[in-house]
């Protein structure tokens, strides 16, 4: 937990002066548990955790009653930001028009205001009026019991497609695949892996190094569109497997039946409440219909985030998981 709780005080130091200290005077287990810190102009200081957001008064209290909070202003959101920006707007520009800044330690910090267009499309981001600071929490291990249904009797990988709906730790879970799978163990030989990061959130790199461990042998493209950076790993990296975020579109889709022809393995994430929910969905069904995945990993939240609701196999589609356990190893 004491970790935990510095992870979080580090990124006390990209918000401003009185909303640190509002924040850092909360109850320490909660430091621990916060996944989001989230500054709205004008609206209730709010934290995101267990699956719930709370407000925080001056006080430093937990409520669930918005009247009770600390109000965020324009100048905590542009004192935050030019804390996240390091004082450079115009060097982090390319990100801010993404939507998003990834910080030190691989936190993400999601931006809201004015979106400016021009003939190329988003151009920039300004009057800046809300940031949604993600905590990255590594949970190393949480997949460890999980590697003798990913791996064939020959040791050759499965592809794999997690299936979970949002903040149910899918992401979590794949990172931890990567690692290990990545490492190597003494039952697993290590893979090469290409990491597909598009969103800077599996490897959360910062100036050009991974902040969140994803293995010896994984090479990481960040900020790079899914379809794109598989076909340029096909061509440059010669990876055993490609893993890659939120799967989903047509340019997608093509793109891992171009790494399948390749003879390279896949282990994917999509958002989806079980098998049934996206076997049907226009750019899936050939995939799922064609048993290109050999196992799907099935989460939700009743036993906690990242409970392992099932894992079928790919063929028939039966459930060969046992028990349920969430990524806090609770059952």
């Amino acid at each position: 937990m004491e970790k935990e709780i510095d992870i979080f005080e580090n990124v006390l130091e990209y918000i401003s002066r009185d909303v640190r200290r509002i924040l850092k005077a909360i109850p320490e287990d909660v430091k621990g548990r916060v996944e989001e810190i989230r500054l709205r102009n004008g609206s209730p200081l709010n934290i995101y955790l267990d699956g719930k957001d709370f407000f925080i008064t001056k006080a430093s209290k937990m409520s669930r009653l918005s009247h009770e909070a600390y109000i965020v202003d324009g100048e905590d959101i542009n004192n935050s930001f030019q804390l996240i920006t390091n004082h450079s707007v115009y060097a982090f520009s390319e990100d801010i028009r993404k939507g998003y800044i990834t910080i030190r330690g691989g936190h993400r910090v999601g931006i809201g205001g004015k979106v400016v267009y021009n003939k190329e499309g988003i151009e920039f981001i300004n009057t800046i009026s809300s940031l949604n600071i993600r905590i990255a929490r590594q949970k190393k291990g949480v997949s460890n019991h999980l590697l003798p249904y990913l791996i064939d009797k020959v040791m050759n990988p499965y592809n794999t497609l997690i299936i979970s709906p949002p903040q149910c730790g899918k992401t979590t879970l794949l990172r931890d695949i990567v690692r290990n799978l990545s490492n190597g163990k003494s039952t697993v030989r290590g893979f090469k892996i290409s990491l597909i990061d598009e969103r800077s959130e599996l490897a959360g790199v910062y100036n050009g190094i991974p902040q969140l461990d994803v293995g010896i042998r994984t090479d990481v493209l960040d900020g790079c569109l899914k379809a794109d950076g598989i076909m340029m790993v096909i061509r440059a990296m010669s990876p055993d497997i490609i893993a890659v975020d939120e799967i989903g579109g047509a340019e997608d889709i093509r793109a891992i039946y171009e790494a399948l022809r390749a003879g390279i393995k896949l282990i994917a994430t999509i958002h989806g409440k079980d098998l049934e929910d996206i076997r049907y969905r226009l750019n899936l069904s050939r995939i799922i219909e064609e048993r290109i995945f050999q196992r799907y990993i099935i989460l939700d939240r009743s036993q906690g985030v990242g409970t392992i609701r099932e894992i079928l196999e790919g063929d028939k589609f039966t459930n060969i998981y046992r028990g349920k356990r969430s990524l806090d190893g609770s059952y």
